[in-house]
């Protein structure tokens, strides 16, 4: 599976290109996992591989994260862990909370108390997850890890660990021949 889900992401969420990334650093190749995430071929392979790294941290009860790209990943393990017998919620991170309805910054079910995985599809900086995992530690979950996709081999997982939080990437630049 994790063979299958690298030759996906290296041929058809790879661009090659000057690009600027969500951190603000600028990139040769941009890795546009939603490209493959929302694929029907390609999200029940991420939500296998990334159920193999998140039963490091059993038990969890719900993964998610900051909302995009995190979303599709966090449905695919959610999905993915049924048909494996491994019932996880997934919640949704919004960067703001709703200024109507319920003003709610997590969506989904109540994580008081909750054993949480914090998931992205591709990590530069670590700033996404790390602003997940404070959010839903304001709502009170317990983060025991963060969990990525892809990798890009920046720092990201010291950032992260050096924050407390347990890292784990499925997949590298190398895996991808970057």
């Amino acid at each position: 599976m994790r063979k299958d889900l690298i030759k996906y992401i290296a041929s058809e969420a790879v661009h090659h290109g000057d690009f600027t990334l969500t951190s603000g650093t600028k990139a040769s190749f941009y890795i546009d996992l939603r490209q493959v995430s929302l694929d029907h071929r390609v999200s029940p392979l991420i939500g296998d591989v990334m159920l193999a790294l998140i039963a490091e941290f059993a038990p969890v009860d719900a993964i998610g994260g900051l909302t995009m790209g995190a979303d599709p990943i966090a449905a695919a393990i959610m999905h993915r862990g049924l048909l494996a017998g491994v019932s996880y919620d997934s919640f949704v991170v919004r960067k703001e909370p709703k200024d109507h309805g319920r003003g709610r910054q997590v969506e989904g079910p109540d994580l008081r108390g909750k054993r949480v995985v914090i998931v992205e599809d591709t990590s530069t900086t670590g700033g996404s997850p790390l602003t997940a995992a404070r959010v839903v530690t304001e709502a009170g979950a317990i983060v025991v890890a963060v969990c990525v996709v892809v990798d890009r081999n920046t720092g990201a997982d010291v950032v992260i660990e050096e924050a407390g939080f347990p890292y784990r990437a499925a997949i590298t630049l190398g895996d991808l021949g970057l």
